[in-house]
This record gives structure tokens, sequence and C-alpha cells, in this order.
């Protein structure tokens, strides 16, 4: 029998470095961006700009910068204006100002030397160079923390106030640091906070709903048609939302249900791809704490576990895996325990991080529980709970 072919269709799309031409949910600090910096495109010789891009891991600071940055130079380059766009990670260099502004150097000059000069050389250096090609530079200094906590404020204040003793000559360097907590800024002094604090860009966590949408994003340009149903990518926006609506946690995790799809030639990205691919990630489930169940816990954890594994969902409602719990019931031969008992049950499951519970919307008969295994395999649970309940068959 032939392999499936990948279910990729470009899976560098999924690549944490790919600059999607559209941000969702990002519109509003993009746009914010480009007024920021509306002078770069009208009077690039006559002001500067220092902006900060603040938010936790996966919020899509990084991103935002980049898109802005190749949306920036695109509309400099169509109206003849010499401007770049230089993205450096301050962490890749140690924090050290003297690192990064070579780095910058080098980009005009590749072969510059990185022996006989000081950093603030380096910066009056630079500043020879952009004035001699009469070029603008928007600098963003991503990780900025590393930056501060090697060097402290002596060398924020050289940057921020790099071209104040340049009177009437052009202005040539606009800066964006971006790091995820501003308490990092209070380490700085006074002054050089004052320069930094005036334009600040906040980015909220995502809600689950706007990961789902920027999953399906990828899912378009990465994946083939129809390889990646609805189920999987509402699983895995679930599981970035609990990360702290880290969406390049969801972009990875997406990629690595990807991989497994492949490797079982299964040609479909299911919600069982994803469960292993993060319990890849995260083994969660014990074995001991599978052990230390009680019987009935055993079982009814084992219906829900096949649930999942036969029918390729991400989510179940309370009704489905009680009919699944009474099938193991009934293969071993015992009386299964009340709907009460279950909801019991299921509370201990969850509190172990094994299965998750949420309640749906109203419906005819009320509001529903709909449970989940985001975490773990559905097919390794129900072979260790297989094997743990042979064991106590009487």
């Amino acid at each position: 029998m032939a392999p499936y072919p990948s279910v990729f269709k470009d899976e560098t799309k999924l690549d944490i470095s790919y600059v999607p031409y559209k941000l969702p949910h990002r519109d509003r600090e993009l746009r914010l961006l480009m007024e920021f910096f509306g002078f770069l495109l009208r009077v690039p010789d006559k002001m500067t700009q220092r902006i900060i891009i603040t938010g936790d891991v996966g919020t899509g600071k990084t991103v935002l910068s980049q898109r802005f940055g190749a949306n920036v130079i695109r509309e400099a380059n169509r109206q003849g204006i010499n401007l770049r766009y230089i993205h450096v990670n301050c962490r890749e260099y140690r924090g050290s100002l003297f690192l990064i502004v070579h780095h910058v150097v080098s980009i005009f000059h590749p072969n510059f030397p990185r022996r006989g000069y000081s950093a603030e050389e380096l910066l009056n250096i630079l500043l020879q160079i952009l004035d001699d090609q009469k070029t603008h530079i928007i600098l963003t200094l991503d990780e900025f923390e590393s930056l501060v906590e090697r060097e402290n404020s002596e060398a924020v204040y050289k940057l921020t106030r790099l071209q104040e003793i340049r009177l009437n000559k052009p202005q040539r360097i606009s800066l964006i640091c971006i790091l995820r907590n501003l308490k990092v800024i209070e380490k700085l002094d006074a002054s050089t906070r004052s320069t930094l604090q005036s334009n600040i860009i906040h980015l909220k966590r995502y809600l689950k709903q706007q990961l789902v949408d920027i999953l399906n994003n990828r899912v378009l340009v990465a994946f083939k048609h129809l390889t990646v149903p609805e189920d999987t990518v509402s699983l895995t926006a679930e599981l970035a939302f609990s990360e702290n609506g880290n969406a390049r946690f969801g972009i990875e995790l997406l990629w690595r249900a990807g991989k497994y799809a492949d490797a079982e030639n299964s040609g479909m990205v299911t919600p069982e791809c994803v469960r292993k691919a993060a319990s890849s990630i995260y083994a969660v489930t014990r074995k001991s704490d599978l052990a230390s169940l009680r019987i009935h816990e055993k079982m009814f954890l084992l219906g829900i576990a096949r649930f999942f594994e036969q029918c390729e969902k991400a989510y179940a409602s309370l009704t489905e895996t009680e009919q699944a719990y009474a099938v193991v019931c009934e293969e071993f031969d015992v009386q299964p325990h009340s709907h009460t008992q279950l909801w019991k049950y299921l509370r201990t499951l969850s509190a172990l991080g094994i299965v998750k519970t949420e309640v749906s919307g109203t419906g005819s008969r009320g509001r529903s529980t709909i449970i989940s295994l985001p975490r773990v395999s559905a097919y390794e649970l129900e072979k260790e709970l297989s094997l743990l309940l042979q064991k106590e068959k009487p």
C-alpha cells in the first residue's frame, strides 16, 4: 500500500522566522506603528522616534515589529527614501552594546574589525556611515531586557541621546525596544527612562477565538486543503490559550501535530495528533497518577480514552463518556456507578490535569459539560489503563 502524501503544503510557514503578510488581531497596533513613524516618509531628516513594544511571550511582539519593518521599507522604497529596518536580538549578542552596534555596522561594512573600538566609537562610526550613505535606520532591539540587565543605564542613555549632540545634522536612527515586562525599565535612571517611556505599545494576551483565527490563517498557507479539521485547530488553540495565550506555542504545536500525522501516514492532522504532540512536550500524566486511581475512576477514564481514540474528535459530552464508561463496565462485568459519582470522578481527573472540562452554552436541556483530553494521547492512555485494569480484574 502506497504511503499517504505529506499533510504539509509549505511547513516553513510554521517556522518562527516566518512573517505573515497579515497579522490577525494586530491591525490596530500595526497602524499605530505606522502613525508613530509616519514622519520617516515625510521629513526623514528632521526627527527620530523611540517606541517600546511590550507583552507576554507569544503575543506577537517580534512578528509585529518585523511586519511593520517590511511594510514601512516597501513604502519608503516607493517614495525614493533611503530607509533600512534592522532587527537585532540582544540576547544573541549577550546584551553587549559593543556587539550589537558592531553587528549593525557590519551590515554596511561586512569586514569591519571587531577590535580597537569602544561601543561609543562604534556608534559614532555608524552615524558617519549613515551620513555618508544618506540613510536612515529603524533599529529594533528585541529582548531589550538583556541589554538593560548587562549594561544598565549608560548604554541605553547613549543610544537614546545619540543624536542630541548632532546639532543641525540629519537625524538618522530611530529605535524600537521589545521587552516582556516594563518593570525592567525601572532599573534605568530617571533621565534615561524619560527618553523611552513616551510611546508604549502593549500587546494583550490572545483570547482563545483569536488564537483560532491565527491558527486558521497558518493552516491555509502551511497545510494542504482539508487536512486539518476544525476540531484540531480548536484543541490547539485551547492548549495555546492555557499557555497564557501563547500564539507561538500554538503554531509550533500545530507543526508537531503535522509531523505526527506524516509519521503515521494518516493524511489528516487529527486531534489525536495534537494530543501526541502535546504529550511529547508536557509528560503531564504520570503512570503513578493513573495507578493511584480507584478502579471505577480508571474504567471511566478508559471509556473517555476509547471514545477519543475511536471517533477522532477533540471534545465529548458527559453523556457520550458515560455511555463509553458503561461499555467498559459491561466488559469487566461490573455495575456502572451513578451519574453523581461520575461527576466526582471527573473532578478528580480534572484536578490531576488528565482531562479538562468546560461548560458549553445553554441547549434545550440547559448547560452541558464538555470533556477533552488536551495533553495526553488517547492511544497511550488507553494502553496504560488497560494494563492496569487487567491486573485488577477479579
